[in-house]
């Protein structure tokens, strides 16, 4: 049956990012996750246990949203981006189903422009109504990076169009109009609140992928380098590859978009459903790794780019090992097996999280087309080939399903499942030490900061627990609206998004 996509996340230099276990007190969170670890934790400090809307009590903005957000929020240079729906449009002039970007005062919460994206309509499962725009951004000074809603990759100016129209792109007039039986009378033209577009690469038609529900892509910046995963999948029909020579993990450079490497895994046939997770990287044994978790379940690490190819060449990325954390699933003829609930493919979420050498995954069965079955598992980064026989440090299971990208602090792993259980995992051994079970589902990951764990659900609680070994909750937030995104922490503040809001918490002195 139908079903709607809703998934839950600044370039340091190679030796920084070596040293780099945690971010500055009082930075900004220009990406999702930690650095290139993309570890779920935060250096910040002083943030509250407590807030409530409807008093204001430690609530230092609140912005509206459209109706449905799964886009984590990211901080950066003074600003707040995140990606929702245009059912609560703040431009008249753009009406209907749309993917919004909103770029927001981190001060105030006050917009300062957005880009508003029309859907793709050849075909609904392209581009999910009502989802907006999922992928979280990344910014790197005034350069915004985003995957839309229509699988676009798009370079934007931080300013919009505050300082002009600046180029080589000149046609935001022509993406944020419509076409088709939506198309208005006259081309919207861009004015003061909408997005400078500084370049856009449409990875439908530049890489051959095929696009299925929507993107969700976090882009990792390494140099001049962008990467990030293609988003392509299944048919409509869900047991079809229309594309089986497409990209899974792409290279592109970032002054110009130009697509300069790409995996040639043969992965594609093999995508139980999508390509959800986003890459993340880290150094082993004085080696610069790419980690990466394709659409056929098996997590893989590459060599980074080593310099961009000649102009009209494609580069293939160099596998240095494969681990595959589900070996005697299917892996051939593997649609075979949608809606089995009982026997399937893994497939995977959440990012690789690198900390200490290890490797923290979570996987299993497809959330809608999968077994019920999932695992978070430990593995040892180091290696070449085929590591699944000698790499695996411990496996832990979870409940039936999970899309979350591990939280790992102090010798403790916080990882979340469909059956609404937080799991606290001892990260040496895989012994699980306590769990708790919440009152809705959580599609979101958790957050460790200044001693707490901060976790939304898709009931609408945020529920704060203490840092530790044992349980302890804080307290439990009601917020009505359902929590899809990850919390973040960024200069002294909290952002928490529900579907329709987004609260800037701050704890008042």
């Amino acid at each position: 049956m139908p079903h709607p996509f809703i998934y839950p996340k600044s370039w340091i230099c190679p030796l920084a990012a070596a040293l780099v276990t945690i971010p500055a007190l009082a930075a900004d969170q220009p990406q999702w996750g930690q650095a290139w670890s993309r570890n779920q934790v935060s250096a910040e400090r002083g943030l509250p246990d407590f807030f409530d809307p409807k008093t204001g009590s430690n609530v230092l903005w609140s912005a509206a949203l459209g109706t449905e957000t799964y886009s984590t929020p990211v901080i950066s240079g003074g600003r707040v981006y995140i990606g929702t729906n245009n059912e609560q449009p703040r431009d008249p002039r753009h009406k209907g189903d749309r993917g919004v970007f909103m770029c927001l005062d981190e001060k105030t919460g006050a917009l300062l422009w957005q880009s508003v994206v029309p859907k793709r309509e050849e075909d609904i499962y392209h581009d999910w109504p009502k989802t907006g725009m999922p992928s979280p951004a990344t910014v790197e000074g005034d350069r915004v990076y985003l995957v839309n809603n229509r699988g676009q990759v798009v370079c934007m100016d931080a300013k919009g169009m505050a300082n002009g129209n600046d180029g080589p792109f000149r046609e935001e007039s022509a993406l944020m109009t419509p076409i088709g039986t939506n198309a208005p009378p006259q081309p919207i033209q861009p004015g003061p609140l909408d997005a400078d577009v500084l370049w856009l690469v449409d990875l439908t038609k530049e890489a051959g992928i095929w696009s299925h529900d929507g993107a969700h892509s976090s882009i990792l910046i390494r140099g001049d380098f962008l990467y990030l995963n293609s988003g392509t999948g299944v048919d409509n029909t869900h047991r079809k590859i229309r594309t089986p020579d497409a990209p899974s993990l792409l290279v592109l450079d970032k002054r110009t978009g130009r697509i300069l490497a790409r995996d040639r895994e043969g992965i594609a046939p093999a995508i139980f459903h999508n390509t959800w997770s986003s890459p993340s990287m880290a150094t082993v044994d004085g080696r610069e790794l790419i980690f990466f978790a394709g659409g056929n379940g098996i997590l893989y690490a590459f060599e980074p780019l080593a310099s961009a190819p000649k102009a009209g060449e494609v580069a293939t990325l160099k596998k240095v090992w494969r681990f595959d954390p589900d070996p005697t699933a299917p892996k051939e003829d593997v649609h075979r097996f949608t809606s089995n609930k009982k026997e399937s493919p893994s497939n995977i979420f959440g990012m690789p999280v690198f900390v200490d050498g290890r490797i923290y995954l979570t996987g299993g069965g497809d959330w809608w087309w999968g077994k019920n079955e999932a695992w978070l598992k430990c593995i040892d980064a180091r290696g070449t080939g085929d590591i699944t026989a000698t790499n695996l440090k411990w496996s832990a299971p979870l409940g039936r399903h999970t899309m979350a990208t591990p939280a790992v602090a102090d010798g403790l792993v916080y990882v979340t499942d469909s059956m609404r259980f937080l799991h606290c995992i001892d990260s040496a051994t895989g012994q699980e030490l306590w769990t708790h079970e919440l009152r809705g589902d959580m599609w979101s990951s958790a957050l460790v900061a200044d001693g707490k764990v901060y976790l939304g659900s898709r009931r609408g609680d945020l529920c704060i627990f203490a840092h530790g070994r044992e349980k302890k909750l804080l307290n439990t937030i009601e917020l009505v609206s359902p929590i899809n995104a990850t919390v973040v922490a960024a200069n002294g503040t909290l952002y928490v998004a529900t579907m329709k809001t987004l609260y800037a918490v701050k704890a008042t002195k």
